[in-house]
């Protein structure tokens, strides 16, 4: 397979060491071409370093990586240029506006974005002509954005890209990951607000003391379809001594205080079919309390660190 072929981003056995702390401990990580890409991981967990070693700026102890067909640890000049990098913390840009800090950067990439373009595509239009010193928290992230994508890159790493923005611009940053997606592009996101990787990822790694615990589509993290969605409601009224209608297979109910009625349930929508009827022929119009709960990825993400977490020495 060419380079081309191959996906952009391939980890082996990855590991850093410093001394006797072990940060990475055997990373494996496969990341397709033009998708989204999210890894996620409680804090000291190892994805900074394993965005720094992927990006070339730090070096690793053992394993094989490959990005973009080539090891970040030679930093080729023409690799460097297909390259995107939106960094955790913003620049420091003294005495310069916002244009031309998006020109300097400009000028290191051969076949850059139109400076009017980038500026515009992060919401900077209005404060091309200010210095960046002047900026909000907010709009220096948006700058920081800037000078991350006007190289045209093929790769674009974003470390917390979203942190410090209020919620228009966090979903103009939304709506710029899924442009450069619509282009083609594949995009490395490292974040904790994980609205943001259901929004935008296709897939995700979680990555926890060192080690990736799980990897696959959001979708289906920790099983997430194969969990049974809990329906519940209160049982009040004409539906206190009422027997509950047949239910669909496997749908069981779970011990509850009081009026509480809790199902567990691989059928939510048949469950409420076969209870809606059910209730307006006990004189029930609305189910009391009535709620509809599938495991979230909070609840997937939370149960896979209490699982794998201290469990590497």
């Amino acid at each position: 397979m060419s380079d081309d072929q191959a996906d952009p981003i391939r980890v082996r056995g990855l590991r850093k060491q410093y001394g006797a702390s072990h940060t990475l401990r055997g990373v494996d990580l496969d990341v397709r071409q033009g998708e989204v890409f999210a890894l996620l991981g409680p804090n000291g967990a190892g994805k900074t370093t394993t965005v720094e070693i992927l990006e070339g700026v730090r070096r690793r102890s053992g394993g094989e990586v490959r990005v973009l067909g080539r090891d970040p640890a030679e930093d080729a000049p023409s690799w460097r240029a297909r390259i995107g990098i939106v960094p955790q913390t913003t620049g420091a840009y003294t005495d310069l506006t916002v244009r031309e800090v998006v020109e300097h950067f400009a000028s290191f990439y051969p076949k850059p974005l139109p400076v009017d373009q980038v500026i515009g595509m992060v919401g900077l239009g209005k404060q091309e002509r200010k210095q960046a010193q002047t900026l909000s928290g907010g709009q220096l992230r948006r700058l920081d954005v800037a000078v991350g994508i006007v190289g045209d890159p093929d790769l674009i790493f974003l470390d917390e890209p979203t942190t410090g923005l209020d919620p228009e611009a966090r979903a103009e940053a939304w709506d710029l990951v899924r442009f450069f997606a619509d282009q083609g592009k594949t995009t490395v996101l490292t974040t904790h607000y994980l609205d943001e990787v259901e929004a935008l990822a296709q897939r995700a790694a979680v990555i926890v003391a060192g080690a990736v615990v799980e990897t696959g589509a959001v979708s289906e993290l920790g099983g997430r379809r194969e969990v049974p969605a809990t329906v519940s409601f209160t049982a009040t009224g004409g539906l206190s001594a009422a027997t509950l209608p047949d239910l669909p297979h496997g749908t069981t109910v779970a011990p509850s205080d009081g009026d509480a009625i809790v199902l567990h349930t691989h059928r939510p929508t048949q469950v409420l079919a076969a209870l809606l009827p059910w209730a307006a022929a006990a004189g029930v119009g609305e189910l009391p309390d009535l709620r509809v709960h599938r495991p979230t990825l909070e609840d997937v993400y939370l149960k896979l660190i209490r699982e794998n977490q201290g469990e590497a020495s």
